[in-house]
Parts: structure tokens; C-alpha cells; sequence
């Protein structure tokens, strides 16, 4: 079992480190990788990327969903959404995902993109499945056009709570496309030692992250440190349990890597100590599941 690899997150980057942080992130080829979204950093993530991405080969994931509120007047004005789309601050119909994807490749400087992902679909008004029907559809309508590769679903709390399941999601994608080569290929979920839902299912390869890795796809685990909280949260003592040579950070942060399924680990470093730090880390073997699962236990426990 080997490690997921490291991309780098931008959702806290400071927009003044961006520029090295993608420097940074783009230095082995092979698993170069950027997660970004039209509503980071206020809106201004895609904006910034854009120069520093045509010195570097980096792959990207972007999202639709989120408005900002100059998108939302702006795809309002464009008779793409409604009033009351804009005013949730969150959208998925057809109309705005290409409106959206069109957005995002004159911010990203880019006339492809590698991933799409809707964005908390979890947060639409009505039935999450119904909206993705339509999105879905628009995705579709995008790849076949040449204009995006793949896309996927990034939720929060999505699989948690039962609003999304990997299944549903398959149907729906295949109804979009006509067959069941569609261009759904992505998950992305919070995975660490604190949102550890899916990550023990996936130790007892069930769940969200088995069921996508089964069909092929990939997974990508945000917030492996609970948004900076987890080495705050966790002990010497449990590090040890991980790994007693690594520092908690590198453990928690191998922990996550670990986890059975998951293919990427995205991470926002804004500094090359932590992004030097990360990359050791991964470096190391997996953590093996009866380890992994003890840890996990340990904290329910707690």
C-alpha cells in the first residue's frame, strides 16, 4: 500500500505566497497538482494563479457552485441565474455550470480544465440530486466539447449526513452521458484523524472513499489537519502510535495519506519548511490499517 500524493490546496494560502507555493508544488512533474475555486481569497485565487500557472506545468481542479458577489451580479446581469440564486450565494444549474466553466478558463488563463468540481452540492436549495442532474448534464455538454477533461463532486459533510452517496452519484452521471463511460472521475471529502467518518469505513473498505476507488476514481482528502487544529488536538502519544519519528504534524498529515483509497492529499503550505515538511512525511510508507485503526479508536474513545 503506498501513500496518496501531495497537491496543494488554496483555499488558506495568503495571496502573497501563492506564487512560490506553486512554484513549489509544481517541482516533481509526476504528481504536480493545484485544488482552486472561483470563490477563494474573495474571488481573486483564479486571477492571481493565472500568471505563475504559465511558468509552471501544474494540473488544476477547480469548482463551480459558490458566487462571489461580483460573480453573482455579473451572471445575473448575464440572465444565467436568478435573484434568489444570488442572493443563496450558490447555484448548480446547467445555465451557470457553463457559465461558469467558461468563467474559470479566462481566470485560469487556461482553454481546458482538468477538473471540475461541483462544489457542496449539499448546499442547494431543494434536492442536491436534482440540481446535479442538470450539472451533471452541463459537464457533460463541457467535455464533450473539449473544454474540460473530467469532473467530480467536493463536498463537506455530503457522505456524512446521507445527502450524497457514490451510487447515486454513478447513476446520475450515467444518465447524463448515455453510458456508463462518463467523465464523473472525483471525489473530494475532508479526511483526517478528527473527520473520520468515511476514513474508518475505508479501513473496513466501505464507504465513500472505498466505493469510489472501486469504480475507478480518484479521491482527493481535504483538510487533512482540520484546517491547522489537528496538531493542536493531538498528542505526543498519539503520534507515537503513528509514527515516533515524525514531528505530530507530519504524522497526522501521514495518517491521512494513508488512508485506503484516497489518491491525493491537498494541502495549503504557504511557507517551503511546510510544504518541505509535508513532503517528507509522505515519503514514508503507509501506515498500516490495523495502526491506523487503533489510532481512531484511541480518539473515539477520548
Amino acid at each position: 500500500m503506498t501513500t496518496a500524493a501531495l497537491g496543494l490546496g488554496t483555499y488558506r494560502l495568503r495571496p502573497s505566497a501563492l506564487n512560490d507555493a506553486v512554484g513549489r508544488a509544481a517541482t516533481d512533474p509526476g504528481t504536480a497538482w493545484l485544488d482552486t475555486a472561483p470563490n477563494y481569497l474573495g474571488g481573486q485565487a483564479q486571477p492571481l494563479l493565472a500568471p505563475v500557472l504559465t511558468q509552471h506545468s501544474v494540473q488544476v481542479s477547480t469548482k463551480v457552485g459558490f458566487l462571489t458577489g461580483q460573480s453573482a451580479k455579473d451572471a445575473v446581469s448575464d440572465g444565467v441565474i436568478t435573484s434568489v440564486d444570488a442572493e443563496h450565494g450558490h447555484c448548480l444549474s446547467s445555465p451557470y455550470v457553463h457559465w461558469q466553466c467558461a468563467r474559470n478558463r479566462t481566470e485560469l488563463g487556461r482553454g481546458r480544465l482538468d477538473l471540475v468540481f461541483a462544489h457542496n452540492p449539499e448546499r442547494t436549495v431543494g434536492d442536491p440530486y436534482e440540481a446535479l442532474r442538470g450539472t451533471f448534464a452541463a459537464l457533460e455538454a463541457e467535455a464533450a466539447a473539449g473544454t474540460l477533461t473530467s469532473y467530480g463532486v467536493a463536498t463537506w459533510d455530503g457522505f456524512d449526513t446521507g445527502a450524497l452517496s457514490i451510487t447515486a452519484l454513478h447513476r446520475l452521471a450515467t444518465e447524463a452521458a448515455g453510458t456508463e463511460q462518463h467523465h464523473l472521475r472525483a471525489i473530494q471529502l475532508p479526511v483526517s484523524l478528527v473527520t473520520a467518518t468515511a476514513f474508518a469505513q475505508a479501513l473496513n473498505g466501505d464507504g465513500p472513499i472505498a466505493q469510489a476507488a472501486g469504480l475507478g476514481w480518484q479521491v482527493y482528502a481535504s483538510a487533512p489537519l482540520f484546517g491547522g487544529e489537528l496538531p493542536h488536538l493531538a498528542t505526543r502519544e498519539l503520534t507515537a502510535l503513528l509514527n515516533p519519528d515524525l514531528t505530530t504534524v507530519q504524522a497526522c498529515l501521514l495518517a491521512a495519506a494513508s488512508c485506503p483509497g484516497v489518491t491525493r492529499t491537498l494541502l495549503s503550505a504557504s511557507t517551503p519548511a511546510h510544504w518541505a515538511e509535508a513532503q517528507a512525511a509522505l515519503r514514508n510508507p503507509a501506515l498500516p490499517v490495523p495502526t491506523l485503526r487503533k489510532v481512531l479508536d484511541v480518539l473515539a474513545a477520548g
